[in-house]
């Protein structure tokens, strides 16, 4: 059994704590980190690896996004970045092969807030790179893929809390969700969803206004399978604990066990 999870952690220094709490608590296999916020140097590798994460692979930025895979086995054929952003700046993917198992990655979607800047077809343009490499993965590849992160989206109205208030947010904009759905229609499965039909199920909880005493949350956090790694899913779900913690992430880990 192995169990992958993945966890915007939101400064991987500044959460530091509590992320190698959880990773004890917790024990995943596979951790798909996104805003670590720091450069790679930065990273603090040596007390992921002693809490048993020996390889680990990272891009990293100063200050904003970066992502990680930390993991308790080996790691092999890591991809940095898309292949069709080759100028981006911003360090948003990261991929490998665990154990020659699995194909794994971890996406930080762009945000695209607010709407009426660049950051918006920006976000849309990411995301239609997204597709293209993971039609490629699915196509050529022979193992299990699993692509998780912040994916920024709110897939229906039922993942964010006050649909009508959200309605023109970028996580929320039709746009957005139409580019999610483009990654579902390759064939990839938002696992959560499959295994769990209740709605207003979230992953994510602003610091403001009480959001996460109140659970006025958005489900952003997703894990999506291809074909081979959905056959052998035996659970999924959302850890809600780590939100609860002092200095928490905003978000938190939704993981998922697959018998390989």
């Amino acid at each position: 059994m192995l169990k992958i999870a993945a966890w915007n952690v939101n400064s991987i220094k500044a959460r530091l704590p509590n992320v190698i709490g959880w990773l004890d608590e917790a024990k995943p296999d596979v951790a798909l980190l996104q805003e670590i916020k720091t450069i790679d140097d930065g990273f603090p590798l040596m007390e992921i690896q002693a809490a048993g994460y020996k390889h680990c692979a990272i891009c990293g930025q100063k200050t904003y996004n970066g992502v990680a895979i930390l993991s308790r086995l080996p790691l092999t054929e890591v991809r940095r970045g898309l292949p069709d952003e080759p100028e981006d700046q911003q360090a948003r993917y990261v991929e490998a092969v665990v154990d020659g198992r699995v194909r794994v990655a971890s996406v930080y979607v762009p945000n695209g807030n607010p709407v009426e800047t660049e950051k918006f077809p920006y976000k849309l343009r990411w995301m239609e790179n997204l597709r293209r490499h993971a039609a490629r993965l699915l196509v050529e590849g022979d193992l299990p893929l699993v692509i998780g992160g912040d994916y920024n989206v709110c897939p229906t109205d039922d993942d964010v809390y006050d649909p009508e208030g959200w309605a023109n947010d970028a996580l929320c904009r039709p746009e957005s969700r139409a580019a999610y759905r483009a990654l579902l229609w390759l064939g990839l499965t938002d696992t959560f969803r499959a295994l769990h039909k209740e709605p207003h199920r979230y992953s994510f909880w602003d610091y403001q206004g009480g959001a996460w005493q109140r659970d006025l949350g958005l489900r952003i956090d997703h894990l999506l399978l291809s074909g081979s790694a959905l056959d052998r899913v035996q659970a999924c779900d959302i850890d809600k604990r780590p939100r609860g913690k002092e200095k928490a992430s905003d978000h938190t880990p939704v993981w998922c066990e697959l018998d390989l």
